[in-house]
């Protein structure tokens, strides 16, 4: 390696010393920087370069694990003991090139290297010295890396005959495969007389990454040798596609799995609304990261299972994982314990957020947001939006839906005209939330406005922004102009829009229409009775009780069974939920009793009226029965 002296020769202080160095990262900063003052009283930290490279490897080691400040000054003293250096060789070089590659000093260890070349020690550089480097080419981001500095080293790395050397040429097929240059990664593979595991995974990873699934899975098949990263490279491109039947054969086939191909495969049957196997997968897995963690929760409250979602993240808080919920978790909980309105649990994981600085996080504080305003505490909504540091337009959206959804659409508009005059640019959620704030608003003419200034302003109009106006332009008694703008749809309106026409109809009586849209409705989701409930009311309403008699057996052929209601509340910092029809509640007996006493309250008061509909019914000759409404 070139030291100043062999290490025979050191002094019992000076091996004690190299002997401590090796002790990082259990020593701390104090404790190194004892340990230099030492060797520089002794006179020995010029005169072995071997303890000024481990003591310069030290403090850059230490500097990956310390905190951004501290991490800083480690770096600039080891940069300080780097400069001072009576003598370099190749080893000292590529040691603290390393030394900043790994500390993201990127563009750092570049102009280091480019210095080093004007006046270059002995050796230098050699084949050990090009793989740092081009990590850091690779990580520059994207407009920086396109001015060619991997271009520059890979000329470098012929020039200086490393062309055929395993650890550049392997270097090389990373770095291109990371920028997304496939085809110059390709060329340096081919090019390579022997192809390293490492270099095979690079490739397969690469073309996973840029979406060409066919020649990933074709270098995947070739490779001699398949190590864990390859194989959840092609764990995720299987996921992605939605493949679960390829991704569990090659997660069962492969005997070393890491905490990644569990969550991976576990993030798969998430997406596919599968969460009884992720949640089995979950039980299973041997090791569990703060990733996986927040993977199920995720999952969980996607699929609509915040009660799941909320008992997973108290088993997280209770120690399960060693590592502390991060700013990925809260934004995973949070839409559950808007769901729930679990609103005591919502202000605890805010107190949290802000005792550990993760409300500052933007993605936090939208989900704060959200989770207020869905739980009708908009004034703290507000407060949480006003505090945020800076404030971008998923910001503003929660902002404008949530005072939409609880009844303030004048404050909502003025939320968006807000955002507009400080040069935010509304996009299709913003346009989303500004219809429904019209909608319940039933602001008509504003709504139109709106929508045909969408167009203007490039943003496009998806189906939910015209269900939104179908709703509005329906509710509000445009029947005519509803179904006109619903048949101009650029899609096939879905079960929600033909629903909400139908709803429309009946609340306007326009039976005709309302028959139409039934139709049509029938076409597209045949097993939603509550369109055949809503026709039927139509026509008990109107007397007509052939047709109710009709929809009546249409439902029987169906199954006439809906969905159970379900009701959750709070009580006590818990969430309760209860379900139509359970009987598991252990206060159920007393439940269905106060139940009985409202039910009967409420029957007494409708009991003259739907006398009055039996006389009806029994008159045109129809047995009818008025038990359900």
């Amino acid at each position: 390696m070139g030291f100043g002296r062999e290490a025979e020769l050191w002094t019992h202080h000076e091996k004690r010393c190299f002997h401590l160095l090796q002790r990082i990262p259990s020593l701390p900063a104090s404790a190194l920087l004892q340990i230099h003052a030492s060797l520089l009283r002794r006179g020995a930290i010029h005169a072995s370069l071997s303890l000024l490279t481990r003591l310069i490897t030290a403090f850059s080691d230490l500097a990956v694990l310390a905190s951004p400040l501290a991490s800083e000054s480690l770096l600039r003293h080891a940069r300080r003991l780097f400069d001072a250096c009576p003598e370099r060789d190749a080893f000292i070089c590529s040691s603290f090139l390393r030394a900043l590659s790994r500390n993201r000093g990127f563009r750092e260890s570049i102009a280091l290297y480019r210095d080093l070349l004007t006046a270059p020690p002995s050796h230098f550089p050699d084949d050990h010295t090009f793989p740092f480097l081009l990590k850091a080419c690779a990580s520059l981001p994207g407009d920086a890396s396109e001015h060619g500095e991997g271009s520059q080293i890979h000329a470098h790395v012929v020039k200086m005959g490393f062309r055929g050397h395993a650890f550049a040429s392997t270097a090389l097929v990373d770095m291109y495969a990371k920028r997304g240059d496939m085809a110059s990664a390709r060329k340096v593979f081919d090019d390579m007389p022997q192809k390293s595991l490492p270099s095979w995974t690079s490739m397969t990873v690469g073309y996973a990454r840029i979406g060409d699934v066919g020649a990933a899975i074709d270098l995947f098949q070739l490779m001699p040798d398949k190590d864990t990263a390859a194989v959840n490279a092609m764990m995720d491109v299987f996921v992605k596609r939605g493949d679960m039947v390829s991704a569990r054969r090659l997660f069962d086939e492969t005997p070393d799995r890491n905490v990644i191909s569990w969550t991976n495969l576990i993030c798969g049957y998430c997406k596919l609304g599968d969460m009884e196997a992720a949640g089995a997968l979950f039980d299973e897995m041997p090791e569990r990261n703060l990733h996986s963690w927040n993977t199920m929760i995720g999952g969980y409250c996607q699929n609509r299972q915040p009660q799941r979602s909320l008992k997973l993240f108290r088993e997280l808080q209770s120690g399960c994982c060693p590592a502390q919920p991060d700013a990925v978790t809260l934004v995973s909980v949070l839409p559950a314990v808007a769901d729930l309105g679990a609103i005591d649990l919502g202000r605890w994981i805010h107190n949290f957020a802000r005792r550990n600085g993760l409300d500052r996080a933007i993605t936090v504080s939208t989900a704060l947001i959200d989770m207020y305003a869905k739980c009708g505490e908009i004034s703290e909504a507000r407060r949480v939006f006003n505090q945020m540091p800076r404030t971008e337009p998923p910001a503003w959206n929660s902002m404008i839906h949530g005072l939409a959804l609880n009844g303030r659409a004048t404050d909502a508009l003025n939320m968006f005209n807000e955002m507009r005059k400080r040069g935010v640019r509304p996009n299709e959620v913003t346009a989303m939330g500004v219809l429904s704030a019209c909608n319940h608003g039933g602001l008509v003419d504003e709504a139109k406005r709106w929508f045909d200034e969408m167009e203007a302003l490039h943003i496009e109009r998806r189906i939910d922004h015209y269900g939104c106006m179908v709703d509005l332009l329906g509710r509000s008694g445009f029947l005519e102009e509803a179904e006109k703008l619903m048949s101009e749809m650029p899609c096939l309106p879905n079960g929600i829009i033909l629903s909400s026409l139908l709803n429309a109809c009946v609340i306007h009586g326009d039976v005709e229409r309302a028959e139409r849209a039934l139709r049509k409705a029938n076409e597209v989701e045949p097993w939603n009775t509550s369109n055949y409930v809503m026709m039927r009311n139509l026509y008990a309403r109107l007397k007509r009780w052939k047709d109710v008699e009709r929809i009546k057996g249409e439902l029987r052929r169906f199954g006439g069974k809906r969905e159970a209601g379900c009701s959750v509340i709070e009580v006590a910092s818990c969430v309760r939920e209860f379900v139509s029809g359970d009987q598991f509640h252990p206060e159920w007996k007393n439940i269905y009793s106060v139940l009985g006493e409202l039910l009967q309250l409420q029957n007494e008061g409708q009991e003259e009226e739907d006398q009055e509909l039996e006389l009806d019914a029994v008159e045109h000759g129809q047995r009818t029965s008025f038990a359900v409404r």
